[in-house]
């Protein structure tokens, strides 16, 4: 059974659920009906991050345009350009037997594509989660309701998986950014 997390709330999913191994991270949301018309596209990444909290290049970046790290350990699967149907609109695959031993964390983002020049931001979309699935028995693990509580924002930081004391563990984030995917690449370190 799932752990229904709330912003800020942790859970140890090694602890819980010894030789968890395979895990895929679904993103989803919906564009409220009032979004002016626009094209909607969000995309989700992860950041892979040392002990400081930084990117060591952009090789840690995985996303739609990186969409597998060097290590195999965090695959993208693709760029969903519409959200439109049921279930996660974009997934992220992580091996946790592959990732690299300076690898402390991995933060999971969702980003509103060219959000300031169409004038979109995360106020316009509704139903946003981020959950964790046991990718070898499909057990739902994690499920973190990222509510509706951003207004200017174009960038989201969903959740963070890290490592503590040899066990994985997960967080709710849901903390909300202005400047889009530069401004997250700014925080982890990146040049853009």
């Amino acid at each position: 059974m799932a752990v229904n997390l709330s912003k800020g709330g942790k859970v140890d999913l090694t602890k819980k659920k010894p030789g968890l191994k395979h895990l895929i991270i679904g993103l989803g949301w919906d564009i409220n009906k009032y979004d002016g018309g626009g094209e909607f596209d969000l995309d989700a990444a992860a950041f892979m991050l040392d002990a400081s909290g930084k990117a060591a290049s952009e090789a840690d970046f995985v996303f739609y345009n990186n969409p597998k790290h060097v290590s195999g350990s965090v695959v993208h699967s693709g760029d969903n350009r519409t959200g439109a149907g049921e279930g996660d609109d974009e997934v992220i695959n992580v091996d946790l037997s592959l990732v690299p031993a300076n690898i402390e964390k991995i933060d999971f983002t969702v980003t509103i594509f060219d959000g300031a020049e169409r004038k979109q931001n995360f106020g316009m979309v509704s139903n946003s989660y981020i959950h964790i699935v046991d990718a070898d028995d499909n057990e739902e693990l994690v499920n973190f309701d990222l509510g509706e509580d951003f207004s200017g924002e174009t960038a989201v930081v969903a959740g963070e998986l890290y490592r503590h004391q040899g066990e994985w563990k997960f967080t709710a984030i849901g903390q909300g950014y202005d400047g889009g995917l530069a401004a997250l690449c700014n925080s982890y370190g990146l040049a853009t």
